[in-house]
């Protein structure tokens, strides 16, 4: 009975020995949370997106904090996280510009083709590792729907075999730009008034057979542009947001529909 009253009194004392001890180190090596970080933090939308260009939101937070990043990067939050960040940091912020992801591709069923069936790994990374994936043409999105797995506002979906983004919902973290193997979701303006939907680098006949929405690089609608805002690089017509004035003569000018219009915004352009 001693004995166990004694290996009893000894587990007693060393727990509360480890306590004791412990309570000491956090105390006396603990690292103080700048309260301003901490406040910034609470600004910011906790989306982890890395738009802001850092890892996450608590980098984020503390770069800004120290004056190593502006307030207004964070592309979720938009001007509301930048006015409130300014407003603790006692600064003007710049304006945010919003941005929507985008899907550059039509290549819908009616389209284009499938060159072969997958019956693999439900993921687009998986399928485009196998032959570049089971579509007739190597640049298009392949439909299963890893921007939709990766989306936090359930803003994709997936119809005719393609991704599409719900601008309305869309909040710009960026995450399923990254998310895609094929690099044909980008963030654009989401004030554009045009759109490239297509992400082809074939020449044009070798495009359009692949899909007969493809752009066939004619540069048509480069010369019809009058500001130099449209310039078709390695067959692939490229817009340039900072100097297009939305006239909506390149989509015009397009053979095959793959420049296409945002007819809301142009007509507010025209008013």
């Amino acid at each position: 009975m001693n004995e166990i009253l004694i290996a009893l009194a000894v587990v007693i004392a060393v727990g509360l020995l480890a306590g004791i001890i412990l309570t000491l180190v956090s105390r006396f090596f603990a690292v103080e949370e700048d309260e301003k970080v901490k406040e910034i933090r609470s600004c910011l939308p906790g989306v982890n997106c890395g738009a802001c260009g850092y890892k996450g939101c608590d980098d984020y937070a503390s770069a800004v904090a120290e004056g190593k990043a502006k307030p207004n990067l964070c592309i979720p939050g938009a001007e509301d996280t930048a006015n409130a960040l300014g407003k603790i940091l006692g600064v003007e912020t710049e304006t945010v510009e919003s941005k929507i992801a985008f899907v550059h591709c039509n290549g819908n069923c009616t389209s284009t083709s499938k060159k072969a069936e997958y019956a693999g790994i439900s993921s687009c990374k998986a399928a485009s590792m196998l032959y570049g994936g089971p579509n007739a043409c190597r640049f298009g999105c392949i439909g299963i729907g890893d921007c939709v797995n990766v989306c936090p506002q359930n803003a994709i979906c997936l119809k005719d075999g393609i991704a599409h983004i719900n601008k309305n919902l869309c909040i710009g973290c960026g995450l399923c730009k990254d998310t895609c193997p094929k690099k044909i979701i980008s963030m654009i303006p989401s004030s554009a008034f045009v759109v490239m939907m297509c992400n082809s680098n074939d020449k044009g006949a070798d495009a359009r057979k692949a899909c007969k929405n493809a752009c066939i690089g004619c540069k048509k609608c480069e010369k019809a542009c009058s500001v130099g805002a449209v310039k078709v690089v390695n067959q692939l017509a490229v817009i340039d947001y900072s100097i297009c004035v939305g006239c909506g003569a390149c989509a015009e000018a397009c053979p095959t529909g793959a420049l296409k219009s945002m007819l809301p915004a142009v007509q507010t352009v025209k008013e």
